[in-house]
């Protein structure tokens, strides 16, 4: 693959314009399956692809960008890059022996409350996506979900 040659500024609404449409696919995708085999038929299908995907990712963006070591530090390295950190915005913060990601708002669950849906159960999802992270990283590392859709939402 090729891409044209962009200015910077050309490359980055280029990668903008990429990442707003994955984010797009990956909304009607779940809404497509959730419209025709239901809502626990989505988010089963979502787990399975999200765990996949993540692992997936996580292994080219360690080539791409020569992350070999182990560890927080190569945890962070990934995330930063990881595609839905881009789109999500997370916030994240590093401390010596552990990593807080918070994600203030949801592209995903904002788009459904706006069609006036009901947030979709992410907790599974996500927990499996940053397991299978995680598992491409370093292993000794721990996922710990403190809160995620459908837990009530902290103040």
């Amino acid at each position: 693959m090729r891409l044209p040659d962009f200015n910077n500024k050309e490359l980055t609404s280029y990668l903008e314009l990429l990442l707003n449409q994955f984010r797009r696919a990956d909304g009607f995708w779940f809404l497509g399956v959730e419209d025709t085999f239901g809502y626990d038929a989505a988010i089963k299908i979502n787990e399975e692809v999200w765990a996949r995907m993540g692992r997936l990712m996580t292994h080219e963006i360690k080539q791409r960008f020569g992350i070999e070591q182990k560890g927080l530090e190569a945890f962070v390295k990934v995330i930063r890059v990881y595609p839905w950190f881009l789109i999500t915005q997370y916030q994240i913060e590093v401390n010596d022996d552990e990593v807080f990601i918070g994600a203030p708002h949801c592209p995903s669950q904002e788009a459904r409350l706006k069609r006036g849906m009901s947030e979709y159960s992410c907790k599974d999802m996500h927990r499996r996506e940053f397991e299978s992270i995680i598992k491409e990283v370093d292993e000794k590392i721990r996922v710990e979900c403190l809160f995620a859709p459908p837990d009530p939402h902290p103040p």
